[in-house]
């Protein structure tokens, strides 16, 4: 099951309903997580969710009331405690902070936290609340969205979550530097073998998905688009005329002026700019756009 499905579902008991749960989640840093009810998103002008120091997720009682179409009442009893009221049809729900009993209907239900509040705001579990009302509850993992169904129906997410990038050329380079060390071999395509160094390259690029030619001149004619060498960036191909004629190898640029590619010595990394390779230079091409 999904971690953060299982610290939503984990958030809450109702003895009187026989029903206990514990945290699955110890971090107190998820604090992204979005609120459906059926079709909609809950708006939290303020406080958002989040998850405690013990697992629970916990919620602005309010929003998540008003939004169901319940009435609220927020009463600071003293200095240091408030009580609140949430009505909904023939449910009421009364809470006081610090208290982790809860009046359900005069009914005595515990809670696994107690009730607390956090600027201005009061926070209960947020599975407290579904099962009071017995509302179904899943939780969308791709989107990190609390989904709540009032009608039993299955709704789509109302939010898609940007993508994160992966910076694909950091990828290869970490990919590339695992094989640092393993001999040459002429025409070799495999760690166990030895690599040349288009074999070494094409190899490393195939671990990563990308599919390039076999020798260095057919890679620097027809993968990937040119590059300056000051525009460098880590994965991008890096070629070499080393027989005075045209381009004879290739290794691939992982960043600091600096490459890594399969010689006569190896998997070693070099300096574009040392005596050796910098008058050999003949150009670059990137592979990821």
């Amino acid at each position: 099951m999904n971690s953060i499905l299982k610290k939503i579902l984990l958030s809450g008991a109702i003895v009187a309903s026989t029903f206990t749960l514990s945290p699955d989640f110890a971090s107190a840093a998820t604090s992204n997580i979005k609120v459906q009810i059926n079709s909609s998103l809950v708006s939290f002008p303020d406080q958002q969710p989040f998850v405690d120091a013990k697992g629970y997720t916990q919620v602005p009682i309010r929003m998540i009331g008003e939004k169901l179409g319940g009435t609220f009442k927020y009463e600071k009893i003293s200095s240091s405690l408030v009580k609140v009221t949430l009505k909904k049809g023939s449910t009421t729900i009364v809470l006081k902070s610090g208290n982790s009993i809860a009046l359900v209907n005069n009914k005595q239900v515990k809670m696994d936290t107690t009730m607390r509040v956090v600027g201005g705001r009061a926070y209960v579990p947020l599975r407290f609340v579904t099962e009071t009302f017995g509302y179904k509850l899943k939780f969308d993992s791709k989107n990190n969205i609390a989904m709540l169904s009032t009608d039993g129906k299955t709704y789509s997410p109302a939010y898609t979550a940007p993508a994160q990038s992966t910076d694909k050329g950091k990828e290869v380079v970490k990919e590339a530097k695992k094989h640092l060390g393993v001999k040459y071999t002429w025409g070799g395509t495999s760690p166990s073998t030895g690599f040349d160094c288009s074999g070494y390259t094409k190899y490393v690029y195939e671990k990563k998905g990308v599919t390039l030619s076999r020798t260095s001149a057919s890679m620097h004619s027809t993968n990937g688009t040119p590059v300056s060498k000051s525009n460098l960036k880590q994965g991008d191909l890096v070629f070499f005329i080393t027989n005075n004629v045209s381009t004879s190898h290739v290794g691939i640029y992982i960043g600091n002026n600096e490459f890594i590619s399969s010689t006569s010595k190896g998997v070693t990394i070099a300096n574009l700019d040392s005596s050796y390779w910098k008058p050999k230079y003949n150009g670059a091409n990137r592979i990821f756009n």
